[in-house]
């Protein structure tokens, strides 16, 4: 894990260059230039300073919106944590570039698009305009759920202000940990699944709801370009 007691003025020059080129600057940067995200860099330092090493890398936290410009977006895809695994998560939720070999969670969503030896790197979906996130943006390494309330503040400004100014926009919630978000989100449209690495554990098949293709059917009711999954 690198280190990232880091100088936070040049932090974030650079988080906000790159919100600048992928047009979320306006709508994120009053948080990226707020104490609410200090408080979460510190609480990621002290993390580390503790031995508690944590995925994905922290160049690539943000990755999800780097990838998803915002005057594209149309579909947001809510999971729980990133890969918990060390070198698996690259910063967009369920993508696997790293490795180039799918996690279980990639596999159950592959194969319910009927798609199992498709791309892992899910940058494809990005690049049409779906925010893939995860309600923690970081995990400790192996432990589930470990970060949660380190990005609580910045998953409700984010939600909250999609909601106002990008009303409409579907949202896919897969598991109970993402539903818990949808009273932030009440002028977009939600889909809900349970989450595919709860199939995995069970040794079950994984039930998408047909999310994908609702997805598509919600799109073209809206006027725009379908999602090429």
């Amino acid at each position: 894990m690198e280190n990232i007691g880091i100088n936070i003025i040049n932090l974030r020059e650079t988080l906000n260059s790159k919100l600048i080129d992928s047009g979320w600057d306006l709508m994120l940067s009053p948080f990226v230039n707020g104490l609410s995200f200090d408080m979460i860099m510190q609480a990621l330092e002290q993390n580390v300073s503790q031995g508690r090493r944590f995925t994905p890398r922290f160049k690539d936290v943000f990755n999800a919106f780097y990838e998803c410009p915002y005057k594209d977006l149309k579909v947001v895809i809510v999971g729980q944590d990133p890969y918990p695994q060390l070198g698996s998560a690259d910063g967009i939720a369920f993508s696997c570039s790293n490795k180039n070999k799918a996690e279980k969670s990639l596999q159950y969503i592959l194969k319910a698009l009927g798609d199992e030896d498709g791309d892992v790197d899910l940058r494809r979906w990005s690049n049409q305009g779906v925010l893939l996130i995860n309600t923690a943006l970081t995990v400790e390494i192996n432990k589930i759920g470990s970060h949660y309330h380190i990005w609580k503040p910045f998953t409700e400004y984010l939600f909250e202000n999609i909601n106002r100014h990008k009303s409409n926009t579907i949202f896919i919630l897969m598991g109970k940990r993402a539903e818990e978000w949808q009273t932030l989100i009440p002028n977009c449209k939600i889909l809900k699944c349970s989450h595919p690495a709860s199939a995995a554990y069970k040794g079950r098949i994984w039930d998408s709801g047909d999310v994908f293709n609702k997805t598509n059917l919600l799109l073209q009711k809206q006027e725009k370009s379908c999602i090429n999954w």
